[in-house]
């Protein structure tokens, strides 16, 4: 009997010292070069949110980061001014620049934006416009952004050691509690994902609130609502929301092991290429590497490696595809009037050129976007606009699905329905 439990002990030790994964350093040091490639990319504003995850890592190529983070203090510094100037409100921008700036361990107060005939350090904008924001809650039950960007807001405050007001923590508070944090009658993973990590900043902080047990009891709700979210296949909520999620769960103190099912369908991912959006990859490389955005008190830029090396990049010839698949695009305005065309594409075409060749070769058509972290997004189709300020956008799906990536990455590959609809949420 001795001997079998002997042998039985002998085996879990070697269960337990076996890894469950043999690619996942492999996948998590692909993911980290794909990452840091995309900085080098100029076609659209440097994005800070990869600025910090690139910083979280433990392999670093501290020369490129460099370059990176000096294209922040540039170019994206310049588009939160110009939103500023223009009266826009700019929490999310703003909270993950502060980010990406602590992730580099750079001096705060050497940078200033200017409001009207203000000039201001950073911490002390995204304190205007939170207040702002808290303003606008109390009167419309509503951020003027939204919770996501709210969330941030409080996190880089609390991050950065700067006092949140217990006014403003207390509105994140009531809407978890309250359920008001969703899109639609969806659940927003990455909005209670993002929320769940500013609430646990402030309660390690130790940030007087205006009730401890309530934000004790948001940041359970929180957990519940993200592992009750979880899928068979270890998503929670989707392949692009459950980096987030896993994020938020190790910070808010939750055991999610490396041989997880989270985990595991975070590599499934990556293995099959899903995360080629640069803002995907951002939020899941920190949680295959158990790391999340709380890491960021505690960073020191000292002793780092620096033996992340790129590749040349492969020369890939794209050939147009022979195979021809027919789509039809439907546009459903706000009044419920809605047109329909029709046209056929070459297989494999995105979304985006699908909109493009169908605006250049049928009257009627039109489309207008905008830039985001996320890639392009549609603001104007057929001259009518959809706004944030007026909670509302294009609703994309595929025969009645929505999508889940954004007209640049969506991939056309058989015949389908494109709706786009205009939604209020």
């Amino acid at each position: 009997m001795k001997a079998i439990l002997l042998v039985a002990a002998a085996l879990a030790a070697l269960t337990a010292g076996s890894p469950c994964a043999t690619d996942h350093d492999e996948l998590v040091l692909r993911l980290n070069k794909e990452l840091l490639r995309s900085t080098e990319e100029s076609d659209s504003l440097p994005n800070p949110s990869v600025h910090i995850t690139l910083r979280l890592s433990t392999h670093h190529n501290l020369a490129k980061e460099s370059q990176h983070l000096n294209q922040l203090k540039t170019k994206l510094h310049e588009d939160i001014q110009n939103s500023l100037s223009g009266g826009q409100m700019v929490v999310g921008r703003l909270a993950l620049y502060i980010l990406a700036l602590k992730s580099s361990c750079h001096d705060l107060n050497s940078l200033t934006l200017s409001e009207g005939e203000t000039r201001d350090a950073l911490l002390t904008h995204l304190k205007r416009q939170m207040e702002k924001e808290k303003d606008h809650i109390a009167l419309s039950h509503r951020p003027l952004t939204n919770y996501y960007q709210y969330s941030l807001g409080i996190l880089a405050l609390c991050v950065n050691g700067v006092r949140v007001s217990s006014h403003v923590s207390n509105k994140l508070i009531h809407a978890v509690q309250h359920g008001q944090i969703k899109h639609g009658d969806s659940l927003c993973i990455d909005s209670y994902a993002m929320a769940g990590m500013a609430l646990q900043c402030l309660k390690e902080a130790g940030t007087p609130v205006r009730d401890e047990e309530q934000l004790n009891k948001a940041l359970d709700t929180i957990k519940q609502k993200l592992q009750h979210s979880q899928q068979a296949n270890g998503h929670i909520g989707n392949e692009f929301s459950t980096g987030l999620a896993v994020q938020a769960l190790l910070a808010m103190g939750s055991q999610v092991k490396e041989c997880s099912t989270s985990m595991e369908a975070l590599r499934s991912d990556a293995r099959k290429g899903s995360y080629h959006n640069a803002m995907a990859i951002s939020q899941t490389l920190p949680a295959l590497q158990q790391r999340s955005y709380l890491h960021l008190k505690s960073h020191e830029c000292r002793n780092e490696d620096d033996t992340l090396v790129l590749d040349a990049a492969p020369v890939v010839e794209v050939l147009p595809s022979l195979t021809k698949v027919p789509v039809r695009v439907e546009v459903l305005k706000a009044d419920g009037s809605s047109s329909e065309y029709r046209l056929d594409i070459p297989s494999g075409s995105s979304l985006l050129e699908v909109l493009t060749q169908l605006r250049d070769h049928q009257m009627g058509f039109t489309f207008e976007m905008e830039d985001s972290l996320w890639g392009p997004f549609l603001s104007r189709v057929n001259g009518e606009q959809a706004r944030q300020t007026d909670r509302r956008y294009w609703h994309l799906s595929s025969d009645g699905n929505g999508l889940r990536e954004g007209i640049k990455d969506y991939k056309i590959v058989t015949a389908q329905k494109i709706t786009i609809k205009n939604t209020g949420y």
